[in-house]
């Protein structure tokens, strides 16, 4: 039993080394390819649609909600000490610097990753990528390259469209409450905001759009045959946009903190 349990458990390391291997390989593939030239315009506006303003409608709700409840929670912990006049500039500096960029890329590795890990997953099992390099179509370009650019693009575009959402849902909250109003708001909030918050916040978005749309890409460009093979290429879509989401974020923020 005990041997068994070993011999699964290094082919399991094996697969985990080729897997990595074979993504970094995706990743170079990707970068040789970029090009003007390579760039289907038509198609990586058509993904920005699919992937910017089709997913609006969930991006504002959550933005709100976040926004609000934030501000809602953290009300009582002020107020023990008299600083309910902080709340802007608390609520402005936790959207812009982490929560925007992170809760919209969590919503959109839900969204967006599922579904380009099962869109290619299914042009994959049905053998649609292997007509299209028959026909002498460059398959990487038409499917990755482009996707990747349009979730690069759009992310950071959703990351401050969610903070600006968020504010309006703080500011709601505070007016409601302590009658502040528009324009007192508005300076508190970005008081003690400075460009190190947003450029932090613009290259975590980035980083966080490459990555939803490479681990998509390579999710659905690799799936194994049958249904069950485009289901996990959905699913990893999601699993591990998150994951490493979560590894670039606790990376960013040491970087930035360094640099205060």
């Amino acid at each position: 039993m005990g041997k068994n349990k070993d011999v699964f458990i290094s082919k399991q390391i094996d697969e985990k080394i080729v897997n990595f291997k074979n993504g970094v390989d995706f990743v170079i593939t990707f970068f040789s390819e970029l090009s003007l030239k390579n760039i289907i315009w038509t198609e990586l506006f058509n993904q920005c649609y699919q992937i910017g303003l089709r997913s609006l409608p969930l991006i504002t709700l959550t933005g709100f909600v976040t926004g609000l409840v934030f501000t809602q929670q953290s009300r009582p912990s002020l107020q023990e000490f008299g600083a309910t006049s902080w709340l802007p500039s608390l609520v402005a500096i936790a959207m812009v610097r982490a929560l925007a960029p992170l809760v919209t890329s969590i919503i959109a590795a839900g969204r967006v990753g599922s579904n380009i890990g099962a869109e290619l997953g299914s042009m994959k099992v049905t053998e649609q990528i292997a007509a299209m390099e028959v026909s002498s179509v460059n398959p990487f370009n038409f499917l990755v390259v482009n996707r990747v650019l349009a979730a690069t693009i759009t992310i950071p575009i959703l990351s401050f469209y969610t903070a600006a959402v968020g504010l309006t849902g703080s500011f709601i909250n505070i007016y409601l409450n302590e009658q502040t109003n528009f324009n007192a708001y508005i300076i508190n909030a970005f008081d003690s905001i400075n460009f190190l918050d947003l450029g932090s916040a613009l290259v975590k978005a980035i980083l966080f759009g490459f990555t939803i749309g490479m681990v998509g890409c390579y999710s659905g460009y690799n799936a194994e045959k049958g249904t069950l093979g485009v289901g996990k290429a959905a699913n990893a879509g999601v699993v591990k946009s998150i994951f490493i989401i979560f590894l670039i974020e606790i990376f960013v923020v040491q970087v930035t903190n360094s640099l205060r």
